[in-house]
């Protein structure tokens, strides 16, 4: 009887010390229970899982820099990663949610939101985000920065959609998706003239650009002079213009006669450096940094 007792305590203790393992996650993103299916990226370790039944992704630094900052890429994980593989290597970790068909909506910032305090509770992740969007992507992150702009460190927008009309509705020089357009529709609860009419896109969103200028949220825009899919004077010509009004930080990187893709730079030091000034991070030795 004393003997079952005692193996009864030993099996419960030895139950409790794992349940509080698997509780703690890991410390620098390197424990194979956590979560979901494991597999590497460019030599870091990736994790595919569910959130609310979306496809998600985490990527972890081999050693995660102080404070555990990270990248949040709005769409298209993947492509031209070459910023996010720079970012590893600093130590950033890099996270990815699924949320098509969503296209910024508040639908899509609820989502994002929640996406966002499971990150930073479970796995202690920085307060403060730096939201990297190409094309489409730019419309998620913005519009989910206008509304937690406390939760911004910066954003990096590439080729960005700032406002739907122009991409995918096509009532400028930008390019028509029906397919696209039908989801702006849906996400957003519009009919056809109340998107039309509707004044809350990044361009127009006089209240969003003053919170994030009040809190020094630095924008980088890396685009192509002649794109024709999401063209700049509709999209971020327009809003680099309304933020400088409001105070608030801006860069741009144009590049010469190039069209929507590719987008990115092959050589990705330049938002790199942006990236590590709005985190408080050193940046590279003799590489000077414009104020």
């Amino acid at each position: 009887m004393k003997r079952n007792l005692t193996a009864c305590v030993a099996t419960f203790f030895l139950l409790c010390v794992a349940q509080a393992v698997l509780a703690q996650g890991p410390e620098s993103g390197k424990d194979s229970t956590y979560p979901g299916k494991v597999g590497e990226w460019f030599g870091f370790e990736l994790h595919d899982f569910t959130f609310e039944g979306r496809a998600a992704k985490l990527v972890f630094p081999k050693d995660s820099a102080p404070g555990k900052p990270w990248v949040w890429r709005a769409r298209f994980f993947g492509h031209e990663p070459q910023f996010d593989v720079a970012m590893l290597e600093r130590g950033f970790t890099v996270a990815w949610l699924d949320s098509t068909p969503l296209m910024g909506s508040p639908k899509s910032v609820e989502l994002w939101q929640r996406f966002y305090s499971y990150l930073v509770a479970e796995f202690g992740l920085h307060k403060k985000a730096t939201l990297e969007g190409m094309s489409r992507g730019g419309l998620y992150a913005t519009m989910w920065a206008f509304a937690y702009p406390d939760e911004v460190a910066c954003l990096y927008l590439d080729n960005p959609v700032m406002d739907f009309k122009s991409w995918p509705g096509g009532f400028g020089h930008g390019k028509r998706s029906d397919k696209d357009w039908n989801d702006v529709l849906s996400s957003y609860g519009l009919t056809e003239e109340e998107a039309r009419a509707f004044k809350d896109n990044p361009i127009d969103n006089q209240s969003g650009c003053e919170a994030l200028a009040k809190r020094r949220v630095g924008f980088l825009f890396v685009c192509g002079d002649s794109d024709t899919v999401v063209p700049g004077d509709e999209n971020w010509r327009p809003f680099k213009n309304r933020y400088e009004a409001c105070g608030g930080y801006v860069e741009a990187i144009v590049k010469q006669n190039n069209d929507h893709h590719p987008h990115s730079l092959k050589d990705p030091t330049p938002i790199v450096l942006f990236a590590l000034k709005f985190n408080e991070m050193p940046t590279p030795e003799n590489v000077e940094v414009e104020e």
